[in-house]
């Protein structure tokens, strides 16, 4: 239903693709942003915990909508702070599409709460 578009002579980047296509109708599913937080609604310590808890989120509300990681075509990812890019990636390591969707990462003030380090918002497409 995807794929990933790579303009000729753009380098080879293992994190994002710079565009995805969506080739036929589909079901289309926007994600709101997914915090890290665990079930108990406390956020999780530290930006690999939060990370793991915001891509179970993510997987989650995929799942309810009968969609996985591979359907995902756009993620945006916020962070609070650039030190925590590789806490990040190494969280996320293997358990985000591959290839690599549309991807944006911004570095932020805050999110809606001082104990929020990151929040991802996706859009599927099947």
């Amino acid at each position: 239903m995807s794929r990933a578009i790579i303009p000729p002579g753009f380098p080879p980047n293992p994190f994002l693709s710079p565009g995805t296509l969506v080739e036929s109708p589909s079901r289309t599913l926007y994600v709101s942003g997914q915090v890290g937080v665990g079930p108990g609604g406390k956020p999780a310590e530290g930006i690999g915990a939060q990370a793991s808890a915001a891509i179970g989120n993510l997987n989650a509300v995929l799942a309810a909508a009968g969609m996985s990681t591979a359907d995902i075509v756009k993620l945006t990812i916020y962070l609070t702070d650039e030190a925590s890019i590789p806490g990040f990636i190494e969280a996320a390591a293997g358990t985000l599409p591959s290839p690599p969707p549309a991807t944006t990462m911004l570095i932020v003030k805050a999110l809606a709460s001082p104990a929020l380090l990151i929040e991802i918002e996706a859009i599927a497409a099947s």
